[in-house]
Formats: structure tokens, sequence, C-alpha cells
């Protein structure tokens, strides 16, 4: 049985940082793609970034470019999210996923994903 559990959100001011994580149980994440997105309120649930199964260059939506950073911890089979330069439209629900299988062009599409965590909330504001 897969879990992954978030851990690391809370309440920031704009420009401030956070770093989630997610911890994965049942499944080695080294060679799986891994990813957060997160679901703004009243929103759909949207990619944040992701690396592929590949281990190649990570996608990021275009508004968290050169902001925030993915990277895996295949040590703690972790997958972590650093968020820096925070801005109030940041604010949602972040969620960690991954999958085994997913092949690239479905990366951006949740539905696609097989395995997903709770969620943790991120607030930023002043």
């Amino acid at each position: 049985q897969v879990q992954l559990v978030e851990s690391g959100g809370g309440l920031v001011q704009p420009g401030g940082s956070l770093r989630l994580s997610c911890s994965a149980s049942g499944r080695t994440i080294r060679s799986a793609a891994v990813g957060w997105f997160r679901q703004p309120p009243g929103k759909e649930r949207e990619l944040v970034a992701v690396i592929p199964r590949t281990n190649g260059r990570p996608l990021y939506k275009d508004s968290v470019k050169d902001r925030f950073t993915i990277s895996k911890d295949n040590a703690k089979n972790a997958v972590i999210l650093q968020m820096n330069s925070l801005k109030p439209e940041d604010t949602a629900v972040y969620y960690c996923a991954l999958d085994e299988r997913i092949i690239t062009s479905s990366l951006r599409t949740p539905s696609h994903w097989d395995y997903w965590g709770q969620g943790t909330q991120v607030t930023v504001s002043s």
C-alpha cells in the first residue's frame, strides 16, 4: 500500500519561504515520477512542479519558475518543494503525487496520477 504524507505547510508573509516535504512509503521514489500540485480555494487542482520518471529536467508552472524548486531525497524516500518569494496567489492546499508509469504528456493532468497525499495548507498573507 502506497502512502504519501505531506508536511511543512503553514502561514507565511509575502516574500517568505516554506519547505514542503512528502514522505513516501510502500514504493520507492527513485524511478517514479513525483510531483506537487495545488488547489486554490474555489479552483481546480493544478500542477506546480514535477520530476518525470526518467529523472529528467523538472517541469514547473510558469508562475513559480525561479521561485520554487522540486527535488528528490532518495535516501529518505521523500520529495521536497522549496518555495521562496511566496506571493498571496500561492495560497492553496498543496498535494504530493507519485506514479510509476505515467508518460510525459500526462504529467500536467491530475486525474492521470495514481497516488496522492492528503494535502497541506499553505497560506501567504500579511
